[in-house]
């Protein structure tokens, strides 16, 4: 196990209110009476695997499988796996319907993306939730699935799990390195139902403070495009991560703008950022700032607390975590903890 990060059950006690404002304290007592939380799986119960982004073969999905099935759950595969349309993983209507297929069938319990990728936002407005919402089933994924988890949490209210998916998935479990190991672990402890706890190291740039709310996030780039949308998010009250790939450092800065600009950055219980892998400046265009400044220099005028260097994003130590549902963050001179109560 990294002895930087560690993931454990937690028996969740009662809910603290936060204490940052009242308004605050009003906007999560009533999404908290909101939030629909998906049947936790029991062995036998069947998860549905599909691609609605990038393409993916059956071979490169297998390890996934087997593990999934070693669990004691059954798998069924969606016929976007192994389809190809150029980057996609068909074309848009075989990959709208793939998984308009699986959000209407009530015999699954979930739906895990086999990868992320492009997409899904080429998809998201044809698709249809009324099933889906009659019948909750756990989603699964990140990185471009960020748009469907923001678009479930923010119309739906019901709780999805950003966490690795198939293309994540060790090839031989026994050589898998620990961190690998926990990481997809816990995806099974949140599909199970365990309330979880995550670490985070000191870092110099954290805020330290105790937030409690609904957790709300995903990719950065997704939820800056995302606004103005159907699938804009409603921070207000909310613990929001955030995580990001291959970004120069002022494009990271113009989408945190975006976020300050929109007020969602304004009315938070607290902020979590994740891995941010950095694209090199250009020589001759150095910007100038580290990621950390970036967002110091944005939330300045609020108070709530902020962790850096979670264990959340494209990078090995991606831990699951469950959307839409209640959490506490706590930032101290000792580190960091994000508890679940759901």
């Amino acid at each position: 196990m990294n002895r930087k990060y560690f993931i454990s059950s937690l028996v969740a006690s009662g809910a603290v209110l936060s204490t940052l404002k009242g308004w605050a304290n009003l906007s999560i007592k009533e999404d908290a009476g909101k939030v629909k939380i998906p049947s936790y799986l029991k062995p036998g119960d069947t998860i549905g695997i599909t691609s609605p982004a990038g393409s993916i073969s059956l071979e490169n999905i297998l390890p996934a499988v087997q593990l999934i099935q070693g669990w004691g759950f059954k798998t069924e595969i969606g016929l976007t796996i192994g389809k190809k349309d150029f980057t996609f993983g068909g074309t848009d209507e075989q990959r709208r319907e793939d998984l308009q297929k699986m959000l209407d069938n009530p015999s699954l319990k979930a739906i895990m993306c086999a990868r992320g990728g492009y997409g899904i936002v080429r998809i998201i407005d044809q698709l249809n939730f009324d099933e889906f919402i009659k019948h909750p089933k756990w989603l699964i994924g990140f990185s471009d699935v960020t748009v469907l988890h923001t678009h479930i949490n923010q119309n739906f209210g019901i709780a999805t799990i950003h966490s690795k998916m198939c293309n994540s998935f060790p090839k031989e479990w026994v050589k898998a390195e620990p961190i690998q190991i926990s990481t997809i672990l816990s995806i099974k402890q949140a599909l199970t139902g365990e309330n979880l706890k995550y670490t985070a190291p000191v870092s110099l740039s954290n805020r330290s403070g105790r937030g409690e709310g609904l957790l709300i996030g995903g990719n950065l780039s997704i939820i800056a495009s995302n606004s103005g949308t159907k699938s804009d998010l409603n921070t207000q009250g909310k613990i929001l991560f955030l995580e990001d790939t291959g970004e120069y450092l002022y494009n990271l800065d113009r989408m945190f703008w975006n976020l300050k600009r929109t007020d969602k950055l304004a009315h938070l219980a607290g902020l979590i950022i994740g891995g941010f892998s950095v694209k090199p400046d250009d020589p001759d265009e150095i910007f100038g700032k580290s990621i950390y400044e970036i967002v110091m220099e944005k939330v300045k005028d609020y108070n709530y607390p902020v962790c850096f260097d979670f264990p959340v994003g494209h990078q090995r130590d991606n831990f699951a975590l469950k959307c839409g549902s209640k959490h506490v963050l706590e930032v101290g001179t000792e580190g960091s903890t994000l508890s679940s109560f759901h």
